[in-house]
């Protein structure tokens, strides 16, 4: 007879559909048939049923920490990662087949998809949200939906004292399931309790208790949401967050789903909720789509190659990293396995060992050993090594001598909670060592001593846990004789001191919760669990608070890392990011903050970006005015133009930078640009409200926030000169509205004044003789003075020297500069600072420093410049490249260029200057 075509089916639907029930009859029904399931938990159940069916020595379990195989098995129960798809059977099924978009262990389930089939027939239990990609990675695939046999309703939140009977209450971490668990013990006489961290042996030891009716609650952690058949008729959950690994998130709708629907028994409805008080609801759109069975679909799955080459390790590493090639499939992220490989491979012990591509192999096995004791990469890579050293060489195996200490170095039962959990973890990683029957002289004694030791470890740490309930810490907790015990008296003092019940544990600094560093590490969890509960409704209503603060309870300041930052009454709420532009920044809430769920962390967001916007149109006026005016389309394009540009540096701006722009401002528009608030300095351009000392922070935290940077320290508000002050570069100084001379800093409008009183000493000439009163009286110095005047085009002189001289008529270029500059800086009857109305001029008036009279009058000192000028700025496709040094070239007129900076050679004592140099030393301020 030809052979059978093998069938391939796709079962998808919700949770309750005997889907699994399905694939175990087909399984059974075929002359040998594996499954792969996602929890050795369930695993282990489906295999205890098909024994009843067809006797243990046809049936076979294989996971990680647990391996039965007679000689004669045909049919398997297996995780996913132990098919041994090697064999061939006659009917193969992949469970819970959506988890291949899992980043730790999709392409697992991805590569069982596309490749583990059956001889006669082969099946693809998963999620609905699986049908896209089926039909796209296996169009012959024929897809059946199974409707859920009962119907699924939301019952909403329910005190712990009044859940149903037949109830499993889900909780996320183990603190929780055992806070929970005792509490039901005091109320109704006990609960069940299963976790995946606990031995199969006590699993169902538990799950008896609970199924045959001795206790009529279950409590689990949201393992029973991968297919575990139980009797609940309510599911009720603690939280609807739980942290993945890498953050606390919300569950999705999928993962809700998956949990809620093992309520409800084939044709027995079920319902879900939440527990009172935990601060978790559901959303209406959340209920809907849980009772619909509507979830998003799945478009892609992980994919990794499953074949790698073992030539050598670096071939090896690039195959595990290849990208897959056809649509549907997503490269998996660097998981555990790969991230040991890379590791281990660096050191030069390991890499001794390795002489051929079975070494390779060999050192992939071993770095894929799971990370039961979830120690991290590092410390991890470092264990898989040690092992290297005894399977890489001599007879390639772990000595039963080192393998029976480390067991008996384990085999104590004495310890707190997270001691035994501790010493479970690296027996699992035993186990799973025990299994592999190439790695230990006789795997099967070495894995029997490793279960009974799991086993005996188990059962201490329920007892542990439950001697734990019941001293005095846990009397406190719970209170004796109240109607409703799972709710404990919380009060926060003015110090933000957290009482329970009276107990100081901790305090309460902003939206994050410290657990008080004198409790003992055994009571912490318990005490945090127990806080984070009753604390869920004090900070929803500390939301509320926020959401109606006054503005004057906000600020800005930097964080503990310098960056821009919110607070609340001194509480930090959030951090300033990059936004759109420079005056939208994002408001990203801190990790206690965007913890909350719900209304409470929109209303906190909403809040501070309300403060935002009101305090950048209050202190940022200046540049928001800007924005006004390049809107306005009566007013010249170049007047907009230079209005934009000055706005997106902040209100200010140096000359040389808007050079271009300034140049192609016609003359008549300038005065439209100056009752804009435009000042139009010799150095710095800015707009009149840009120097105040709220424009100044909050200028200095959006640039900072723009840039990912920190935000710099502000010099006093009411100083106008530094002395002892260290910007970090020009750019810095000036957003804090200072300019830089020689070793000092002046604020930039004072600066302009200095230059302004200059320009009007000297009138039409070159000559200018200044009073150094006023320059003193803002605290600067002669060499100060000096970096200023030079910076300005100002030159010393000695008056004596220039009378003398009788220079010749300037030339084009330094008319032109001095006209340049000249017609920029306001004369003494015309301010420069033109404000709009009559309120901007009295700021304007009310920001400038008040100088004390000297209390003597001093003799006038008087100080000779010459004028000339400033060099004409260059073009921006000349100023982008940095022109090298040169010797200073003579212009077609006969004329060197100014160089100001350079020091002049003495001419030699025995040579006497022409007219020609005394003319051009004049001009430079000279001395022959």
């Amino acid at each position: 007879m030809p052979p059978l075509r093998s069938v391939l089916t796709a079962i998808l639907g919700p949770t309750n559909t005997g889907k699994t029930h399905l694939a175990v009859e087909r399984m059974c029904a075929h002359s040998s048939g594996m499954i792969g399931f996602p929890l050795r938990l369930l695993a282990r159940e489906i295999y205890d049923r098909v024994v009843a069916m067809k006797g243990v020595q046809n049936v076979a379990l294989i996971t990680g920490e647990e391996r039965i195989e007679p000689p004669k098995a045909r049919w398997y129960c297996c995780t996913v990662e132990s098919m041994p798809i090697q064999k061939e059977f006659a009917f193969v099924a992949i469970d819970e087949a959506q988890l291949g978009a899992d980043p730790e262990r999709g392409h697992i389930f991805t590569d069982r998809i596309l490749h583990a089939r059956g001889r006669e027939e082969t099946m693809i239990l998963g999620s609905e949200s699986l049908r896209p990609i089926i039909r796209s990675l296996l169009p012959d695939a024929e897809i059946i939906s199974r409707p859920r046999f009962s119907t699924l309703s939301y019952a909403g939140a329910k005190k712990l004292s009044r859940l149903p009977k037949r109830s499993a209450i889900v909780a996320f971490s183990i603190e929780q399931v055992y806070a929970v668990a005792e509490t039901l013990r005091r109320m109704r006489g006990g609960a069940a309790v299963v976790m995946g961290a606990l031995s199969p042996r006590t699993r169902n030891a538990q799950v008896a208790m609970f199924q045959s009716g001795e206790v009529d609650y279950l409590v689990a952690t949201d393992a029973i949401g991968m297919g575990l058949n139980l009797d609940v008729a309510h599911v009720a959950f603690v939280s609807l967050s739980k942290f993945d690994g890498s953050r606390r998130r919300r569950l999705t709708v999928a993962e809700m789903a998956q949990i809620a629907g093992r309520a409800g028994r084939h044709q027995r409805d079920g319902s879900f909720g939440t527990l009172v008080g935990e601060g978790s609801e559901f959303t209406p759109e959340e209920v809907l789509a849980i009772e619909g069975h509507s979830f998003p679909r799945l478009d892609w799955l992980y994919w990794r190659e499953a074949k790698p080459r073992f030539n050598d390790i670096a071939t090896l590493i690039a195959d595990l990293e290849k990208k897959p090639h056809r649509p549907g499939l997503l490269p998996a992220p660097k998981v555990i396995d790969l991230l040991v490989l890379k590791r281990v491979a660096e050191l030069p012990d390991v890499n001794a060992l390795i002489r051929h591509p079975v070494d390779v192999a060999r050192l992939w096995e071993v770095a894929c050993l799971p990370d039961f004791r979830q120690m991290g990469e590092e410390h991890h890579s470092r264990f898989v090594a040690s092992l290297w050293q005894y399977l890489g060489q001599n007879e390639r195996v772990i000595p039963q001598g080192v393998y029976g200490s480390e067991l008996a170095r384990l085999d104590n039962i004495q310890g707190d909670v997270d001691t035994l959990s501790a010493r479970i973890a690296a027996v699992r990683t035993w186990t799973y060592i025990a299994h592999r029957s190439d790695w230990l002289t006789n795997p099967p004694a070495m894995a029997e001593r490793a279960r009974a030791l799991e086993e005996k470890l188990s059962d201490a740490l329920h007892d542990a846990l439950r001697q734990r309930f019941v001293d005095k810490r846990t009397s406190m907790l719970l209170r004796k004789g109240a109607k409703d015990v799972g709710l404990l008296p919380v009060e926060i003092q003015a110090d933000n001191r957290v009482l329970v019940d009276g107990e100081d544990i901790g305090t309460l600094q902003g939206f994050a919760f410290r657990v008080d560093p004198a409790a003992k590490a055994g009571d912490r969890k318990l005490l945090l669990a127990a806080a984070e509960r009753h604390l869920a409704a004090i900070l929803r209503q500390k939301a509320k608070d926020v959401s109606m603060a006054e503005d004057s309870e906000f600020s800005l300041a930097a964080d503990g890392e310098g960056k821009p930052a919110i607070f609340w009454k001194g509480e930090l709420l959030g951090a300033l990011t990059k936004g759109r532009t420079l005056l939208q920044p994002a408001f990203t809430p801190v990790k206690a903050v965007s913890a909350l769920e719900g209304d409470a962390l929109r209303d906190i967001t909403s809040r501070a970006e309300g403060w935002i916007e009101a305090q950048l149109a209050k202190a940022m006026g200046g540049i928001v005015g800007l924005l006004d005016l390049a809107q306005q389309a009566d007013v010249d394009g170049n007047v907009r133009a230079l209005a934009v540009r000055l706005a997106d540096e902040g209100g200010i701006a140096g000359r040389h930078y808007l050079a271009d722009a300034i140049a192609a401002l016609p003359k008549e528009a300038r005065g439209a640009a100056r009752k804009g608030g435009i000042v139009f300095g010799a150095l710095d351009i800015y707009h009149h409200a840009a120097l105040k000392p709220a424009a100044a922070k909050w200028r200095a935290a959006l640039f900072a926030a723009r840039d990912s940077r920190a935000m710099p320290e502000l010099p006093p508000e009411s100083a106008v000169h530094l002395k002892a002050w260290n910007f970090a570069n020009a750019s810095e100084a000036r957003n804090a509205g200072y300019r830089r001379i020689g070793d000092e800093y002046v604020r930039i409008d004072l600066a302009e004044r200095v230059i302004k009183k200059a320009h009007e000493a000297r009138g039409q000439g070159n000559l200018v003789s200044m009073d150094m009163a006023f320059a003193t009286s803002l605290g600067i110095g002669e060499a100060g003075l000096k970096a200023l005047m030079r910076d300005a085009g100002f030159r010393p002189a000695e008056k004596a020297q220039e009378l003398q001289a009788e220079p010749e008529p300037a030339s084009d270029a330094v008319a032109d500069a001095t006209q340049g500059v000249a017609s920029d800086v306001a004369p003494a009857s015309e301010p420069e600072n033109i404000q709009p109305d009559a309120a901007g001029e009295q700021e304007a008036i009310a920001t400038e420093p008040t100088v004390a009279p000297a209390p003597e009058p001093q003799a006038v000192t008087l100080t000779h410049w010459r004028w000339v000028g400033l060099p004409k700025p260059r073009p921006p496709e000349q100023r982008q490249q940095r022109a090298k040094p040169q010797h200073q070239k003579i212009h077609a007129a006969g004329k060197p260029q100014a160089k100001p900076d350079r020091t002049p050679i003495a001419p030699k004592q025995n040579a006497q200057p022409s007219s020609l140099a005394l003319q051009l030393a004049a001009l430079k301020g000279l001395k022959l």
